[in-house]
């Protein structure tokens, strides 16, 4: 990721030639790529704290350090932003040999080795229906990472990639998703992938989430930062303050109006904060889609301070940062549909992971921390730690006797924690495929709205979920186009790079 100079900059006056309203990943990511173009950037960010989605801290105990949001990271290693970024090379990006586990009852588990065919292997009769579902993929995972990561209104780069993606995700958005499988373990693998769009399955968008994590899976692996995925936002940061630009915490924006004049303000935000923010810069029709853009159910999150490692049934598991619970295919769609249905499951699906295996540094010696959160209808206020605990001991009998200390958040509590999650929506709207396609409107440039110098950079804007910094971007590439002139191609790229 080369440096370039701006030309016409305003720094002169004192004012900063661009705000971004917002420090997540992607808010982030937007300085960075403004301020390497040699503009004066700003960042404001209402929590004491930087990163968003993207933090870690202390939660229950001294000694114990807690990613208050995301945890693992499968796009690390495939964004093309944080490949420009050689982000690889700035922090230390622990890729375990087993990217997921899924256990199912009676000491049975699926296990996402890096290698596809060591994975094949241990799937038996279904691993080579695995292997036909996932090498063509895998084979081409750099093209599938651009595609995936670039705006679904275009004209595909890759169209041959795109046809075996597409072919595989509609096999896999029907209710005839087992066609190819003899046994249970590898479609409750694919079902505990799908279910982290929190969405009813089987359906077109969670084969997609799906087909594109499991990939992943097997073709850079899903990585832990050590230290936590504070890592990721303080590398950001310390590059943006590197190349002249600014953060000031504590600095909640009620008003566009209370900022000072800069050329290009781009929020990581909700399109409701934007439209409330923004007001009458915006066109009404316009702030009337922001105000209609529809959010998902949420999330209910625990944190576990643990005295030793998890006791799993299956031992494969005790080295494997990632575990999707929840049982069989069947019953994990049982349990999403409740969560649509408004009701909160009686054995819900539960995202795990255990990061000290693989990065002790986050827990005194021989202890360890756990992450976990389960789905939820939106808004909900239940506490859901005793669900979580159930499920977990369900595959590793004794786990509650290592529970030192924990920290429990509703999915309203997430909402206060990170004012994008409206109503504990980690995904900042409802990830349908309609709404990727139109995220938040529909247009091929939907991160520019209608005011001068407004761009919305959140992950409401394509790509959409996850902690890859391309929606940052890819509205800093448009603002840098529209609002000063720049020809890209000298120092950014051109066209969509996603995983270039």
């Amino acid at each position: 990721m080369s440096d370039a100079r701006a030309t016409g900059s305003s720094s002169a006056s004192g004012t900063p030639d661009a705000i971004v309203v917002g420090s997540g990943p992607n808010g982030l990511a937007a300085a960075v790529t403004l301020a390497r173009a040699g503009l004066e950037v700003l960042v404001l960010e209402r929590a004491s704290t930087i990163g968003g989605g993207a933090r870690s801290g202390a939660l229950t105990i001294p000694g114990f350090t807690h990613d208050l949001g995301s945890a693992v990271h499968p796009l690390a290693l495939s964004s093309g932003f944080f490949r420009r970024f050689e982000l690889a090379k700035r922090i230390r990006l622990i890729v375990p040999e087993i990217s997921y586990g899924h256990p199912l009852d009676g000491g049975r588990a699926g296990l996402a080795y890096r290698d596809l065919e060591r994975a094949v292997e241990a799937l038996g009769a279904d691993g080579p229906a695995w292997r036909q579902l996932f090498a063509p993929l895998v084979q081409n995972a750099h093209r599938l990472a651009q595609l995936t990561g670039s705006p679904l209104l275009q004209l595909p780069r890759h169209p041959v990639t795109l046809l075996r993606f597409g072919l595989r995700a509609l096999e896999q958005g029907l209710p005839s998703w087992n066609v190819r499988f003899a046994d249970e373990l590898a479609p409750a693998m694919l079902s505990g992938l799908a279910a982290h769009s929190i969405r009813p399955m089987p359906s077109l968008s969670t084969s997609a989430a799906a087909l594109m994590l499991g990939t992943t899976a097997h073709a850079r692996g899903w990585p832990i930062p050590q230290g936590g995925s504070q890592a990721i936002t303080d590398a950001l940061a310390d590059d943006l303050r590197a190349h002249g630009g600014s953060i000031v915490t504590g600095a909640e924006v009620g008003d566009i109006r209370e900022l000072p004049a800069a050329r290009a303000v781009l929020f990581d935000t909700s399109p409701r904060a934007l439209s409330r923010i923004a007001g009458d810069r915006l066109p009404k029709g316009y702030r009337e889609r922001l105000e209609g853009y529809e959010y998902g159910n949420g999330v209910a999150k625990v944190d576990f301070a643990l005295s030793g490692p998890v006791p799993w049934a299956n031992e494969e598991l005790r080295r494997t940062p990632t575990l999707h619970l929840g049982g069989s295919r069947e019953e994990i769609a049982a349990g999403e549909a409740e969560v649509e249905a408004g009701r909160h499951p009686e054995s819900p699906y539960v995202l795990v992971a255990q990061p000290t295996v693989v990065d002790p540094t986050r827990a005194p010696e021989g202890q360890h921390t756990l992450w976990a959160y389960t789905h939820v209808p939106h808004g909900s206020t239940v506490d859901r730690e005793e669900a979580i605990v159930a499920q977990i001991e369900r595959f590793a009998p004794g786990f509650r006797e290592l529970i030192r200390a924990s920290s429990s958040r509703t999915a309203a509590q997430m909402q206060q924690q990170n004012a994008n999650y409206l109503g504990g929506d980690i995904a900042v709207g409802e990830p349908t495929l309609a709404q990727l396609v139109a995220r938040p409107v529909l247009s091929r440039e939907p991160w520019r709205t209608p005011a001068a110098g407004v761009y919305l950079c959140s992950s409401a804007t394509p790509p959409g979920p996850g902690v890859h910094g391309l929606a940052g971007y890819y509205a800093a590439r448009s603002a840098l186009r529209h609002e000063f002139g720049y020809d890209l191609h000298p120092y950014l790229g051109t066209g969509s790079p996603g995983g270039s």
